[in-house]
């Protein structure tokens, strides 16, 4: 099958999914609400999006931005989604080529992104991803060939264990809690589907982007220590990043912070 077949397949599947994503995203955090049925609707007027509106991307451009119904604004979130899923598509088929590795990584791939989006606009990230993510992550080690089942079980408890020791010595210091109980069962998540060798990057990463952007919204929320963010983003972020670069990433760990033989 000619390579660049395979590549506008990845873009197009991804864009597709991405499509779907944009629906759990919306339903998830909603108790009670199947994110199968009914089908696609507007969030204003609650019309049905009809096929031809529901073309990932392209829909978005041709009703510029506006429902065909309502004429409500369409949310930049849903293109932003669907075009993120197209390119994580293709770069994990370039990446692992047709195997285990690049179904199993999609699939963690579209869970991430969608804790993203939810921890973003609500602060929390859905048991409903990160508590069946750490079961299927140590699961498909068995027939994963980037990580073993004992790097991935090791992971998933160090993943947990380390984020509930921090929230617990924040807790015990400051009396307040500084991490909530979903970030700990996505460090965990992260854990089976990575191996144990991405915690350390992932964790770094993530909480040295995290204060940074912590500082930028003291300064314009104006609350002081009582400034929140949500830390999902991060996290999943961080464990992206690593998923495609852990080879170099692994490699710069070495060189500078294992002594040399």
């Amino acid at each position: 099958m000619p390579e660049a077949f395979l590549l506008a397949y990845a873009l197009i599947f991804g864009l597709i999914v991405g499509s779907f994503l944009n629906v759990v995203i919306l339903r998830l955090p909603s108790d009670g609400e199947s994110i199968v049925f009914p089908a696609s609707r507007c969030p204003q007027c609650r019309e049905k999006i009809l096929w031809y509106d529901n073309i990932p991307v392209l829909s978005f451009i041709l009703l510029k931005r506006r429902c065909r119904h309502c004429g409500a604004a369409i949310s930049w979130q849903y293109p932003l989604v669907e075009a993120a899923m197209g390119l994580i598509s293709l770069a994990l088929l370039q990446k692992f080529g047709l195997s285990a590795a690049c179904a199993i990584y999609f699939v963690f791939s579209a869970s991430l992104l969608v804790v993203m989006v939810i921890d973003f606009y609500h602060q929390i990230i859905p048991d409903a991803i990160s508590l069946p993510g750490i079961f299927a992550g140590f699961a498909v080690s068995g027939i994963n060939p980037a990580v073993t089942w004992q790097e991935s079980g090791l992971g998933l408890l160090l993943g947990g264990g380390i984020l509930y020791a921090i929230a617990t010595a924040y807790y015990l210091l400051t009396k307040r809690e500084g991490m909530g109980g979903g970030d700990i069962k996505l460090l965990a998540m992260i854990g089976a589907f990575l191996g144990w060798q991405s915690l350390f990057f992932v964790i770094f990463g993530s909480s040295l982007v995290g204060a940074l952007v912590g500082i930028g919204a003291m300064f314009k929320q104006k609350k002081g220590r009582l400034t929140q963010i949500p830390f999902g983003p991060f996290l999943a972020g961080a464990a992206l990043f690593y998923m495609f670069y852990q080879e170099k990433i692994n490699l710069l760990l070495r060189m500078y912070f294992l002594p040399p033989v």
